[in-house]
């Protein structure tokens, strides 16, 4: 396979990068982050590797749940900036070799979209089949909501016309009826805008409602198979744009997200986000043990040669936890979220990684070079890659929204507006600006940055990991997973201890007497040993090698 064939499918080889204009970089002093000020920093996203840039909503919204309640699918809101800063970040981006996907909402609308306010005016009203509404009394349905605590239930009462309407998420959020040929019309004309304007794909949102809004639909009318919309919309991104890709958020078993992709046809979701590894994951990084990991990941379907899965430690929601036993989830809350403030829905974490692993360097690296070196295009959310914290005081999910930490100057360098003007204060603790921010980071060879710069650059330069084919390498260390990922005549063979204690793996019938060793991290050549490898692990060590094999 040549490094030119991966270009065809770009996001099976995507470095992703995901961030809150808003929380980025404030170019104007009014306390908000901007397009302006994002397009600003491009470059140093460029410098950092990373080759797909994903933005969170930017669409006109009440902001009332951080831009996913969106009031116009076509606008630009005002306090980010306007179509034409957009069009320049997008194309600046482009010029870098940067791909840019934007958040597609269709589970939901403000209520202060203008549909939703045509649609509660009466009973007869155009827009009222835009919504699931419904006549009777649906009875307690608080069990089903999304965020407990916050929603009384699914189904709210609107006094206008007596009747309820639908909402998986908050009651301003009201939910979407996808059935109606003509909300599917007004979706796909939203892609096709913003494709035309230069968006590369979409991260959607939600997918797995699209499938309960139809369970819970009042009529068969509002009944409609979620494949079928996948199919509608990916059929719609191949006419208009070829290499346009759909990244879904679909948390839910493997054996369910296999339907997501179209199963053997590969014709819904290209990517989605796998989140049964990344609960397994923290399962394993509690456990100072690999097995829950191994499990998840030689449990993924095999998928469609063009689909990939995305993985993350991190995103902008609460880390959840929810497909872990209710032991198992004890053991990761014991473990990286011990007191009540850290958790959240109880069912999982409002944190960041560092403070999880208390700032322990050796296990903060290992961690991240065990994401990049795991099967899959690996997403970074923003401040992953200087170490930033988390603001335990802010509520939920908006614990890890903290402004973007650039130097030590007066907010962290995200703005100059005066501390009581900024959308989110910053992280205040030892994880602050301070201690943790890019100017220190970015020409300190031994710092996070450079090292996650690192990692980008291997994962850009080794198809192998976002290509090959996963086995697990036997061997006789229980704390280490060793893993391989063969593509033609050559494989990466990663290794990570997780444990503090040091160990010794001896991996044995590895390698052919022709076979050439590279160590990836450090950049020697290796000897091997009676077709095998000996290696001594720190506690928290990894290792990379390449192995190139003579041809058959």
């Amino acid at each position: 396979m040549r490094i030119t064939d991966t270009s065809d499918l770009w996001w099976k080889s995507a470095i992703i990068y995901c961030l809150d204009i808003e929380t980025y970089l404030d170019s104007d002093g009014d306390g908000v982050g901007d397009l302006a000020g994002l397009a600003e920093r491009i470059d140093y996203l460029a410098q950092l590797g990373v080759n797909t840039l994903w933005l969170m909503p930017f669409y006109p919204s009440p902001d009332r749940d951080d831009g996913y309640d969106v009031k116009d699918f076509y606008g630009v809101d005002p306090r980010l900036g306007n179509h034409g800063e957009l069009l320049e970040v997008i194309r600046t981006a482009h010029s870098r070799g940067i791909r840019v996907v934007a958040d597609l909402i269709i589970n939901h609308t403000s209520d202060q979209h203008p549909w939703f306010v045509a649609s509660r005016r009466s009973t007869s009203n155009k827009f009222r089949d835009y919504y699931v509404w419904r006549e009777d009394d649906p009875g307690d349905t608080s069990a089903e909501v999304v965020f407990p605590g916050e929603e009384d239930g699914i189904w709210t009462k609107d006094d206008r016309t007596g009747e309820w309407y639908l909402h998986h998420f908050y009651q301003h959020q009201p939910d979407l009826n996808v059935a109606n040929p003509e909300v599917m019309d007004e979706i796909l004309r939203a892609i096709g805008f913003w494709v035309e304007l230069g968006i590369d794909g979409f991260r959607v949102d939600a997918v797995p409602f699209l499938l309960q809004n139809s369970e819970t639909a009042t009529t068969p009318t509002m009944y409609v198979d979620p494949h079928d919309v996948l199919r509608q919309i990916r059929d719609f991104l191949g006419r208009r744009k070829g290499d346009a890709m759909l990244l879904g958020e679909v948390n839910v078993p493997h054996e369910e997200q296999f339907k997501y992709f179209g199963e053997e046809r590969g014709d819904e979701l290209h990517m989605m986000f796998d989140f049964i590894a990344m609960q397994a994951t923290y399962l394993s990084f509690a456990r100072q043990d690999p097995a829950p990991l191994i499990k998840a990941l030689e449990t993924r379907p095999e998928i469609h040669p063009t689909c990939q899965w995305a993985t993350f430690l991190r995103n902008h929601d609460e880390l959840t936890l929810d497909k872990l036993t209710d032991d198992e989830r004890e053991e990761v809350f014991a473990a990286f979220g011990p007191e009540e403030e850290m958790r959240v829905y109880n069912r999982g974490l409002k944190r960041r990684l560092p403070p999880m692993f208390a700032g322990d360097p050796r296990r903060i690296r290992m961690a991240y070079s065990l994401m990049f070196s795991l099967p899959g295009s690996p997403t970074l959310y923003y401040g992953e890659e200087i170490g930033m914290g988390e603001d335990l005081a802010a509520h939920g999910r908006m614990s890890v929204r903290t402004p973007m930490q650039w130097d030590t100057s007066r907010n962290g360098g995200f703005s100059s507006a005066p501390p009581s003007r900024l959308i989110q204060p910053p992280v205040g603790d030892g994880f602050g600006p301070e201690h943790v921010n890019v100017a220190d980071q970015e020409h300190d060879p031994g710092s996070l940055w450079s090292f996650m710069r690192t990692l980008i650059g291997l994962r850009r330069r080794r198809p192998e990991v976002g290509w090959g084919e996963f086995s697990v390498v036997e061997h006789d260390a229980p704390s280490v997973l060793a893993h391989r990922m063969q593509l033609e005549e050559s494989y990466v063979l990663a290794v990570h201890n997780f444990s503090a204690d040091g160990a010794t793996v001896s991996l044995s019938g590895l390698l052919g007497e022709q076979d050439v060793v590279e160590d990836l991290l450090d950049g020697e050549s290796v000897v091997a040993h009676d077709g095998g490898l000996e290696l001594a692990l720190d506690g928290y060590g990894y290792r990379w090698f390449r192995v190139v094999q003579p041809p058959a």
